[in-house]
Parts: structure tokens; sequence; C-alpha cells
């Protein structure tokens, strides 16, 4: 009973401390959603050479998206005509932060961490789309446009984007990461209840031998970038050093078993490779220098740990986070899987790989482009994409939906055919 009462104290208190940052992250996220679509990030990413991969790896630092979720919208650039170099930047250095993340990473780790973190995300996003574009990429196809001028990259009137956007960041965005937030502020609260102070330290030495060991730990993990802010506070405050705790903090939402294996099927051995490189040498990278920062400008810890809001107002975030996430297991998704009685569905393809909304929104989108297509609807928690239209290629649509990394079969066709 009292290791039951310690987890959870410690449990309260890691939620309190970052509950205020993660709501903070959360609106501005919504925000973003809005005005950062991904018809916008795709029509700006095409093409080859420097200014692209910049672009790619940028726009990548802010944008909410896990590794899972990235994943389909990666894929989605490449076929609308993005290299493979501003691709792979876009895969390295988006999942690893996101505003949501960077928020909750000032509010736990402080400023320096909130500085450098961004920061290690972007190079090592310029990194990698630099190597991949330098040696494995290969001739894009000419039916493939450069940028994309098809429907879905028209940017159109921005009609309710107030309720969009807090309905993204406050419903959409708490969904999607909230089992995986939930398992790190476990993880956390273990760390912290059984573990000794200085356990790590003691066991591990300090520097390079604790990075490898954070580096083995977080690469086959899946851990989304605002999960993995609890769970690198807990392990700094047992003995891992500030610059351990980052290649953690990089290579945990950047790589997992999943990821990887979608990365080889959709880019190819080659770049899935230097992926791996990339991401791991810049996390080491960053974690030696980042160290060295804390030596030389003599930070402590302790010091960055601040608190900076009342009490009240923390306990008050922390509640709203609590039946927030509690939210999300109680009702189920309702976008994109409402009944529509006014639609006959021609043809239901099973799909199998989806994990959030991100993948849900990706595939209407692709499989809205194919022509003879008129409707399309994805449901997540089905496992389905019921398609209405006419005179369309079957074969296509499942193509479509193979090549941004998902599995698909048919599970009905009752398609209307003509001439």
């Amino acid at each position: 009973m009292d290791i039951i009462v310690s987890i959870g104290i410690n449990l309260w208190q890691t939620t309190c401390e970052m509950a205020p940052y993660l709501l903070f992250g959360f609106l501005i996220a919504g925000f973003l959603s809005v005005l950062v679509s991904p018809e916008i990030v795709e029509k700006h990413l095409g093409g080859h050479g420097f200014w692209p991969i910049f672009k790619a790896s940028l726009i990548g630092v802010p944008l909410p998206l896990c590794s899972c979720g990235v994943i389909p919208v990666a894929a989605s650039l490449r076929r609308h005509g993005s290299s493979k170099g501003a691709t792979a930047a876009f895969l390295i250095s988006t999942p690893q932060t996101g505003v949501d993340s960077i928020a909750v990473t000032y509010g736990m780790l402080g400023p320096v961490f909130a500085i450098f973190r961004p920061l290690a995300a972007f190079i090592s996003g310029m990194v990698g789309g630099w190597l991949i574009e330098a040696v494995d990429d290969r001739y894009v196809s000419k039916n493939i446009p450069e940028t994309c001028t098809d429907e879905c990259c028209v940017p159109g009137p921005k009609r309710n984007w107030l309720p969009r956007a807090l309905y993204y960041g406050f419903v959409t965005l708490p969904r999607d990461i909230a089992r995986p937030l939930i398992i790190g502020l476990l993880i956390a609260g273990i760390i912290s209840a059984f573990i000794p102070t200085g356990f790590f330290s003691e066991k591990m030495g300090s520097g390079i031998v604790q990075m490898f060991v954070m580096m083995a730990f977080g690469i086959p993990l899946y851990v989304c970038a605002t999960a993995s802010v609890p769970i690198a506070a807990a392990m700094i405050m047992k003995g891992i050093t500030p610059g351990a705790a980052l290649v953690f903090l990089m290579t945990g939402p950047a790589t997992n078993a999943a990821t990887i294996a979608i990365i080889w099927k959709t880019m190819g051995r080659r770049t899935t490779m230097i992926y791996l490189a990339v991401v791991a040498g810049t996390a080491l990278a960053s974690g030696i220098l980042l160290d060295s920062v804390f030596t030389i400008g003599n930070f402590s810890y302790e010091h960055m740990t601040h608190e900076m809001l009342p009490k009240w107002f923390q306990y008050a975030s922390a509640a709203a986070v609590i039946l927030m996430l509690g939210a999300t297991f109680l009702r189920p998704s309702r976008k994109h899987e409402h009944d529509d009685h006014d639609v006959i569905w021609s043809t239901v393809l099973n799909i199998k790989g989806m994990t959030c909304s991100h993948c849900t929104e990706t595939i209407q989108r692709g499989l809205e482009e194919m022509p003879g297509v008129t409707s399309v609807k994805v449901s997540l928690s089905h496992g389905t994409a019921s398609i209405a239209g006419n005179n369309y290629d079957i074969a296509g649509l499942i193509k479509v939906v193979e090549e941004l990394g998902y599995k698909a079969g048919i599970k009905a066709d009752r398609q209307k055919r003509t001439g």
C-alpha cells in the first residue's frame, strides 16, 4: 500500500508540474492545425535542393505529430513530389518536438532544454535530409508533379477556424497521445518511487556510457515527444546527465520498431539506414554538447525545475488534463466515423496500421484524389475505408493506401460500373 501511495503521489506531482504547459501547448497546436495544414506543407516542400530540406526541418519542429502520425504525412509528401531529402528531414525533425512538448519541456526541464531540444531536432533533420539527398535520392517519376496542383492542395476559405482549432487542440490531439502520455506518466511515477537518487550515476557512471544506454532504450521504444518529458525528468533526478536525457528525448520519439518498418517499406533500405544513423549520431553529439553547456555555464538541474505558477493553478490544470485524457477512453472518436445515410458506399476496404487521427485524415485525402471517387469515410475504430463513386480502380485505391504505409484489402465491393 505504501508503494502504491508513493507512486500515486509522484504521479500527481508530475501531472501538476506539466499540466499548465501541456494545456498551453494543446491550444497553440490547435491554432497550428488550422494555420499550417498538411496541404500547405505539401505545397511548399516539393522539389530538390537546400530550401525544401531547410523548410521541411523548420516546419516539422512545431508540428504536434508523433512518430506514428508523421509517417502518413511524410508518405503523402513523397506522393506529391517531395524529394527523399525533404521527406526524410520532415520525418526526423517532426516527431522529436511539437509546440505541446516544447511547452512541457520548458515547464519540467527549464529554458536550456526548451531551447536546445527543438534546435537539435532542426539540425538533425537538416543533416539527415542533406545526406539522403546526396546519396539516395533516386529519380522521381515525371507522373508526380514537383508541386501538387490537385484540389487537395488548393487553399480554400478558412471557415469556422476557431471551433476547428479548439477541437483539434483539446479533443483530437489529446485523444492521439492519451495512451502514451499516461504510460509515460506512470513510468515516471514508478522511477521516482522505486529508484533511489543517484542510482544511474552509480551504476553507469556518467557521460557517454549513459548516452549509449539511453539510445539503446529509446530507439525501439514507442514514446511521443510529450510523454518522454516526465520520463526524462525522473531519470535526471535519479542520476542521468542532462545530455543522456536529451539522447532519450531525441531517439525515443523519432524512432520505434513500427516506424522503422514503415520507412523501410516506403523509402527503402538505404534511406532507413541513413535515417537511423543520423538520429543516433546527432543525438549523441547533441547530448555531449548539452552536458558541456551545463558544465561551462555552471547550471544545476535543480535550478531548472523552477516553479513559476501558483499551486491552485497547477491543481486546476492537472484536473482538467485528467478529465480530458479520461474522456478519450470513455467516448470514441466521431470524426470521419459518423453514419451518413445519404451515401451508398460502393466499396469497403480493410486497412491495417492506422493508429491516430492523422492516419485517417491522410488516407481519406489520398482516396478522395482518385478518379471516380465521390466520397470517402475512414473509420479508425473499425479499421475500414468506405468509398462511394463509379468506375474507380479498386487496385489503384489499394495501391494508394499501401504507398502511404498501410496494408489494405477488399472487404466488400458493390461498385456500379457503366460503359
